[in-house]
């Protein structure tokens, strides 16, 4: 058990090449952190996700050194050609953009960059990434091109972690008329407890695209925060699929900007959860200009223990006329001790809208077993066919078959085990 957790300021003294400027930034957010500690229940952003109680009971001890191990191999994934970023426990230790032309791509690791924005927060976990990161990358898709391939990006996280936190920064700026679509695929060899804390920063300019699909399915007892900041400008279109599973604690946190007339972002969500997994997604979408749409659905499966929560809050200011916001979050409970919190939210200040949100959770329909098993499908088989179809209407949204197909396969690899 963890008791009155703190960093000391000498943990800011080992990182390279920092102006006295930053210095001051990153001992000002230590000590918010310090004061503050893991985020717990009294918080309302937390109220369903104690981090504070959970880290307490399931660690003895924590520690904030930066792991950069070496690694030999790297898996590639086979099913479809993609360029790729390779990061091991968050710091970038290589690259490929094979079928790009290089000059149109910039991509550096964040300790160069020299990009540290110097912003507040309410979450003492961004503080404390604000404090102690020097991981990460910045990548920058140049104006007026359009990526050839996907890009991968592989999150590796090595043997050696152990009771770590690790803390990483990503930039992406995707220019003018230009498109990207990522794929961000973890890859966990950990068998012990660590902390992976990520801060997230995304910016689409003028007529952009950028579509990403983050897949987590490792069995794992790592603990995941991400706090995701996005902005989309005119005419921008951003869309992104996650699919969870096997993570001992998830917790994404996503804050999306429509600040241009006519642009868009959908976000679609498949999560897998069992024994006693943990898995919350918050989004909170702002509709700052008019003429603006955005589409949210959130679906879970839960079994084991497991507890899954989805917080939504659709934000249209007063200016954000003609504005077409959906939300949507469902959860499909195969037994009796798992758990699904939701707290869906609209927040309207103009009149001419179209907003919408809702909630369901419960088991599976007894009669569809009924009738499958009298069609001489058995009850194992009729639960696995039941639990494809209800996130079916997820994985119809993506348009890439190749990428599609290999989604499916992995979800099915975790049905498989129902």
């Amino acid at each position: 058990m963890i008791q009155n957790f703190e960093i000391n300021s000498g943990e800011i003294d080992k990182i390279k090449k920092i102006s006295k400027e930053e210095k001051n930034f990153r001992i000002k957010n230590l000590e918010v952190f310090n004061s503050k500690g893991f985020p717990n229940k009294r918080n309302e952003d937390w109220k369903f996700s104690d981090l504070k109680e959970i880290i307490n009971k399931d660690f003895k001890s924590l520690n904030v050194k930066n792991v950069k191990s070496k690694v030999k191999k790297i898996n590639l994934i086979n099913d479809f050609e993609h360029n790729y970023i390779f990061l091991v426990n968050g710091h970038l230790t290589s690259s490929d953009f094979k079928f790009e032309e290089k000059d149109k791509i910039k991509v550096i690791s964040l300790d160069k960059s020299g990009d540290i924005k110097k912003e507040s927060s309410d979450n003492s976990l961004v503080c404390l990434n604000h404090a102690l990161s020097n991981e990460g990358y910045f990548l920058q898709v140049k104006k007026n091109y359009k990526f050839k391939k996907v890009l991968v990006v592989y999150n590796l996280f090595t043997k050696d972690l152990k009771n770590n936190i690790l803390n990483s920064k990503n930039k992406i700026k995707i220019g003018e008329n230009s498109e990207l679509h990522i794929v961000d695929f973890t890859v966990n060899e950990s068998k012990n407890k660590f902390i992976n804390n990520v801060y997230e920063d995304v910016y689409l300019e003028k007529n952009s695209v950028f579509k990403n699909i983050s897949i987590q399915n490792n069995k794992s007892l790592g603990y995941f925060h991400k706090f995701s900041k996005n902005k989309i400008q005119t005419k921008a279109n951003y869309s992104t699929f996650i699919f969870s599973s096997g993570l001992k604690f998830n917790k994404l946190d996503m804050q999306f900007d429509l600040e241009g007339e006519n642009s868009n972002c959908d976000l679609q969500s498949a999560l897998f959860l069992d024994k006693e997994n943990h898995q919350e997604i918050k989004t909170k979408m702002n509709h700052l200009v008019p003429n603006c749409k955005s589409h949210q659905i959130v679906k879970k499966v839960l079994e084991a223990d497991a507890k899954g929560v989805y917080q939504g809050k659709i934000y249209v200011k007063d200016q954000a006329q003609k504005t077409d916001a959906y939300q949507l979050s469902k959860a499909l409970i195969l037994d009796d001790k798992s758990e699904f919190n939701a707290k869906p939210e609209l927040e309207i200040y103009a009149d001419d809208v179209k907003c919408s949100h809702g909630s369901t959770s419960g088991s599976i329909d007894a009669d569809a077993i009924h009738y499958l098993m009298t069609r001489g499908i058995k009850l194992t088989e009729a639960k696995k066919l039941l639990i494809t179809g209800f996130l079916n209407e997820v994985f119809d949204n993506i348009p890439e078959q190749k990428i599609k197909t290999f989604l499916e396969k992995t979800v099915k690899e975790q049905i498989n085990g129902v």
